[in-house]
């Protein structure tokens, strides 16, 4: 790292960092007599959504959590340390923790169990089904929607296959049940008082499902929690996400295997491990590292030559949280990618954090590796961009939304 680098990061960080404290002491003083419950679908994993929640309660300290069944795991729930956790009766169904997805069906009945009525503020946290959480009409429903509920609407063949229901008729009955499903979830939709987007992506998605307008605040990144190198980069690609079929990562697999001569690394932790490492099986240049703690996962970012980031997804937090590490991002270009990447053709090479490629196909990324390898990116203009998603920016968007809407009562 040069020496003004090295300065421009500290400033920078220093800046942010005063910021963010006078944010969180006003939002704490307009809020500080509200009783918040905050809502969310499940927690069995530490993914976006729930460093979503993670700034939430850094807004709203004094909230209780509510979801349908927890199981995340001791060394992922140090942010949760002291708040008090409700969980609906599927926490003691059998099988029900450790898979939540098969008991979808079951879902919009047990949101509808948790008691939040003692509650001035509901905050739902919601890709599924936290939004039809009940509430009164003295209470005020915000949904933070991350998008609305894929399994019910766009990836209905996708949750089928992924449950992998062995009998017919249960295929054909779970067909119902996510129809019913979908109706539910278009009704509960016009019972919440504010949607927040977490995208512009997502607010269209809004706007086509339940017909309501929202608001885009867009996920926080821990950024000055994230190490930022402009070091030279090592010879390898990573790519990082949970190990599910949604995210692509098989993708990036076959490319790198018509690559024999780059070098891909693959962290991450779920029930597609054991199919991707038979899919790069024979090929030396694919490796996986498992589930990394962020401190050994941000050390790769800041080592690698670019991220990759396969996925048509919702928003993304890998690619800012490698691009506040300095490292560049090769990315599909659809989603949530188109906002947060900076790829326009337009832009010179010194502005731009990543490229784009158009197909989700492995000649696609591999022409767009071989681009990328020609361009000269700017360390410093990775980590300015993911700055415009640091958790300062987050609590000041979230101050702005509820004065916008008047929504504060002082005590």
């Amino acid at each position: 790292m040069s020496l003004s680098d090295e300065v421009e990061a500290q400033g920078s960080l220093s800046s942010m960092i005063n910021h963010t404290d006078g944010a969180l002491s006003h939002l704490h003083i307009l809020t500080a007599h509200l009783r918040v419950a905050i809502v969310h679908d499940w927690l069995v994993t530490n993914g976006g959504a729930e460093k979503v929640i993670e700034g939430l309660l850094a807004a709203f300290p004094q909230a209780d959590i509510f979801t349908t069944v927890d199981d995340l795991p001791i060394q992922k729930r140090r942010w949760l340390t002291g708040k008090k956790i409700t969980t609906s009766f599927l926490q003691k169904v059998p099988f029900a923790k450790k898979h939540h997805r098969l008991f979808l069906p079951l879902m919009p009945f047990a949101i509808e169990q948790l008691d939040v009525n003692e509650y001035d503020l509901v905050i739902s946290s919601s890709s599924a089904v936290a939004k039809g959480v009940v509430t009164h009409p003295n209470q005020l429903h915000i949904c933070y929607c991350h998008t609305p509920m894929r399994y019910a609407w766009d990836m209905k063949e996708e949750y089928l296959t992924d449950a992998n229901y062995r009998s017919v008729f249960l295929r054909w009955f779970v067909r119902y049940a996510l129809y019913k499903i979908r109706h539910w979830d278009y009704i509960t939709a016009g019972q919440v008082d504010y949607f927040w987007a977490n995208s512009r992506n997502v607010a269209r998605r809004i706007k086509k499902y339940y017909r309501r307008e929202s608001e885009v605040l867009y996920p926080p990144v821990a950024t000055e929690k994230i190490p930022f190198s402009a070091a030279p980069r090592e010879a390898f690609y990573l790519a990082a996400s949970r190990l599910v079929p949604y995210k692509r990562i098989d993708l990036a697999i076959k490319a790198f295997k018509k690559m024999p001569q780059r070098n891909l690394i693959v962290i991450g932790s779920g029930p597609e491990a054991d199919y991707f490492k038979q899919l790069s099986k024979g090929h030396d240049n694919i490796s996986f590292l498992g589930y990394c703690e962020d401190d050994l996962l941000y050390d790769y970012l800041a080592r690698a030559r670019g991220f990759i980031f396969s996925a048509d997804d919702d928003f993304g937090i890998m690619p800012l949280e490698s691009q506040a590490c300095g490292t560049p991002v090769i990315a599909y270009g659809r989603g949530g990618a188109l906002e947060t990447v900076r790829g326009i053709s337009e832009l010179a090479d010194s502005e731009k954090t990543g490229i784009f490629f158009n197909e989700q196909t492995a000649e696609s990324l591999c022409e767009a590796v071989e681009k990328f390898e020609l361009i000269d990116f700017s360390h410093m203009a990775c980590r300015r961009n993911a700055e415009r998603f640091s958790g300062e920016v987050f609590l000041s968007r979230i101050i702005t939304l509820l004065e916008d809407k008047r929504l504060f009562q002082p005590a």
